[in-house]
């Protein structure tokens, strides 16, 4: 067998041994998958990251919580913190909600996260984009916790806090705009 990088090929397009019939078979040439990562797609296999990700999560929602309750106290109109305000509350909410689905996956409660080092943002803008692609990236680490879940209480919990966290990230993208924080980088350059 020939090896392209990683990937397995066949040296003939047509030539495999099936050793079902004891002759040769056609197989089309194309990569056989990698089997020594785990499938992020595929259950039960994919479980052990999925309890991992969500013990980062529940830390990481705690952390968002403090960051955004400084974002609250610099916020510079009543709009803004009303917005904040309420991105915080859901935090809060996925930060029980996701107890809840390690709880109910591991039979255990949560390890206790550490309080949060924050790291404070030079400016108000620096801060909400910050806290914009900080969603962005959550939404992504979320979704890969998605794909190993099986009861469909947990995955409705899981796509409420997903939709929240696109909302978030909507909200943080018009503070931005609002405050126009793009000015501020112009004048950075």
């Amino acid at each position: 067998m020939q090896y392209y990088g990683e990937y397995p090929y066949m040296s003939d397009q047509y030539n495999m041994i099936n050793p079902m019939m004891g002759d040769y078979t056609w197989m089309p040439r194309y990569p056989l998958p990698d089997r020594r990562m785990p499938d992020p797609y595929s259950y039960p296999g994919n479980l052990p990251m999925a309890i991992q990700l969500i013990a980062e999560a529940i830390a990481s929602e705690r952390e968002d919580e403090l960051f955004y309750d400084y974002l609250l106290k610099n916020a510079p109109s009543e709009e803004d913190k009303s917005i904040i305000t309420s991105i915080r509350d859901d935090e809060r909410k996925h930060f029980g909600l996701f107890r809840q689905i390690y709880s109910e996956l591991t039979c255990r409660m949560p390890p206790t996260p550490q309080e949060p080092e924050i790291t404070l943002p030079a400016s108000y803008c620096e801060g909400v984009k910050k806290a914009l692609f900080g969603e962005l990236s959550a939404i992504e680490k979320y979704r890969r916790i998605l794909y190993a879940l099986q009861d469909r209480v947990q995955i409705n919990k899981l796509i409420e806090i997903i939709t929240d966290e696109i909302k978030h990230a909507s909200k943080w993208n018009y503070l931005y705009t609002k405050n126009e924080c793009f000015e501020e980088e112009k004048t950075e350059d």
